[in-house]
């Protein structure tokens, strides 16, 4: 599931750095740490789920949406955060071989 974290509009040393992450496994570990997290606590914001699980809210932020886009999460309804106080989504597991295709 090795996605590029770099925007296309980023500069060359953010591209450099990205590749970094990519090749010595830290994304790996990352989207795995953060894929038991939410399988661990399903329905929380991200922002919950960094407190109850002690990863990084802003790693979190960024890892999520990858994850999404590999098909290993999906974005659950928006409810009000334990945390901020704020709406905000909820994400939940999906099981290998399940797919929803939701319109929330």
């Amino acid at each position: 599931m090795s996605m590029h974290p770099a925007r296309a509009t980023d500069p060359g040393t953010s591209h450099e750095a990205a590749r970094h992450f990519v090749a010595s496994g830290l994304q790996a570990a990352q989207h795995a740490s953060t894929a038991a997290a939410v399988k661990i606590h399903p329905g929380l914001t991200s922002n919950e789920l960094s407190k109850r699980s002690s990863l990084d809210r802003y790693m979190l932020a960024r890892r999520l949406p990858e994850l999404l886009e590999a098909g290993a999460v999906w974005r659950g309804p928006k409810k009000p955060c334990e945390v901020s106080g704020r709406s905000a989504c909820t994400w939940w597991p999906v099981a290998p071989g399940e797919t929803f295709n939701l319109a929330l």
